[in-house]
């Protein structure tokens, strides 16, 4: 029997290489996980029906001695992102049906590289949530306690790693829906830079925001994903090319003294008290490591919430108008008219929060109240982002906790969606700026529920941050 709980890339990596077990051995091993605890947490909607044959294609690559980092390791993926032949529907009855007719960009790297992509995991629909309970296929518990949720929009995958399903897994962030579900389910999670994973290939939200981004048991199974798979893809537009990566990584401090910004004014109120004095704790340890703390000001980002829940739809109204019943998804023809058959499809089609959503955002950009609402927003979100990189120049990093509650129980914030926003009251500066920021497990309540604070850094310093990430691990 193999011992998942403490498995981790180079770990597996190494066992193969030493033969004490095969990359199909591995697999089954987690499958049998998947049988015991899946319908009771709803971490996967699908498990592929190829995920053998990728282990015995993983295996023959480490006979040939063509296997890299990732060959064989087992990966789950969320439904919003593309596998070529399997079905992707971004938890939504609107494209219960649609298969992939390309692979997403991280998708083929990832079959490049050799890892084995075992199926795809529940999600918010359309990625529109913090909890992971919007879903068409149900909502997904936390493995730390079942009456709880594991975040959102990417729970399936944090809940799936938390649980022993699968090593690592994808997620894709608009706002904290990485973040968020890595401190519910105690992990690591990582937004990395805008433009340094390709989206090439992933169901859009709101295409200014979105990204891919991966879970982790530690913080260098999050490194060697994003190594794997942050690269120039000329298929994605808002990809960033190798010349100004460079150019923005040569400009980062190599400053030996590391500098801790904490913004107070931030948290002062709304905080739980646990996570409150979980925060002190944490930095306490930073202080004793050698780290300089030092309070810091950001004005502008006590509005990155409010700019972001205007960006965010107006941007949703955008992407999903085209699932009109007519070109692809769910259809209803039974109309008596065109107009009729788009508002069946979509209004059947789609659940509550999208449908929420999509009016939300039609509001904000129609006539009359564009300027007064989208044009402003995307002005604060200007002044957010020149706020925090004016911070990076006196400090290394900015510190805060990663969300302000502990998990709540599920249905607990269905019928209150504005206290359900405020998950993300701490994600939102980083998805607004662009930069990185990174999640990491910082303790337990006495309920045994994780605690997570989170770091951001300037644009690709994710190195910088996956070191202050492997620090923490050990000294928390």
């Amino acid at each position: 029997m193999i011992d998942l709980k403490n498995l981790t890339i180079e770990g597996v990596h190494q066992n193969f290489l030493d033969g004490k077990y095969t990359c199909r051995e591995l697999v089954e091993e987690y499958l049998k996980v998947i049988k015991e605890k899946n319908k009771e947490l709803n971490a996967y909607i699908e498990i592929y029906d190829d995920v053998l044959a990728q282990a015995d294609e993983a295996d023959k690559r480490f006979a040939d001695g063509s296997a890299t980092l990732m060959t064989g390791i087992p990966i789950a993926i969320k439904d919003n992102i593309l596998f070529k032949g399997h079905t992707a529907s971004a938890g939504s009855k609107i494209l219960e049906n649609y298969t992939a007719v390309y692979d997403a960009t991280v998708t083929k790297d990832l079959k490049k590289a050799g890892a084995v992509i075992v199926g795809r995991t529940n999600m918010d629909e359309f990625a529109m949530g913090s909890s992971t309970q919007t879903s068409f296929y149900g909502v997904s518990r936390n493995p730390f306690d079942i009456t709880r949720v594991p975040g959102g929009s990417s729970g399936g995958s944090a809940a799936a790693v938390a649980a022993d399903m699968t090593l690592v897994s994808l997620g894709t962030e608009t706002c904290g829906s990485v973040r968020e579900p890595a401190a519910f389910c105690g992990l690591v999670g990582l937004k990395p830079t805008y433009g340094a994973l390709s989206r090439h290939g992933i169901i859009a939200m709101g295409n200014s925001l979105d990204q891919v981004s991966p879970f982790g048991k530690t913080v260098r199974d999050a490194e060697i994903i994003f190594n794997t798979l942050s690269r120039y893809d000329t298929e994605d537009s808002t990809s960033v090319p190798d010349a100004l990566r460079n150019k923005l990584k040569s400009n980062l401090s190599n400053s030996k003294s590391k500098k801790i910004g904490v913004p107070w004014h931030l948290f002062k109120e709304g905080v739980d008290p646990v996570v409150q004095e979980n925060f002190k704790e944490s930095l306490e340890k930073f202080k004793s490591s050698g780290y300089e703390i030092v309070d810091i000001e950001l004005p502008y980002s006590k509005y990155s919430l409010a700019a972001y829940y205007i960006i965010m739809p107006a941007e949703v109204s955008t992407n999903l108008s085209r699932f009109d019943g007519i070109r692809y998804g769910y259809s209803n023809q039974k109309g008596k008219d065109l107009n009729e058959v788009y508002m069946k499809s979509r209004g059947e089609g789609f659940g509550k929060e999208a449908r929420r959503r999509i009016l939300l955002g039609s509001y904000v950009l129609s006539h009359g109240y564009h300027d007064a609402y989208y044009n402003k927003a995307v002005l604060v979100r200007a002044q957010i982002k020149e706020e925090i990189l004016q911070a990076f120049k006196n400090v290394d990093f900015i510190l805060t906790p990663t969300v302000p509650i502990v998990p709540f129980k599920l249905g607990e914030k269905l019928d209150d969606p504005v206290a359900m926003y405020l998950c993300d009251i701490f994600s939102a500066p980083a998805n607004l700026s662009g930069v990185p920021s990174i999640a990491l497990p910082s303790g337990y309540t006495k309920e045994g529920l994780p605690l997570s604070i989170q770091f951001m850094a300037p644009h690709f310093a994710e190195d910088s941050l996956f070191e202050v990430g492997k620090k923490f691990e050990t000294i928390r």
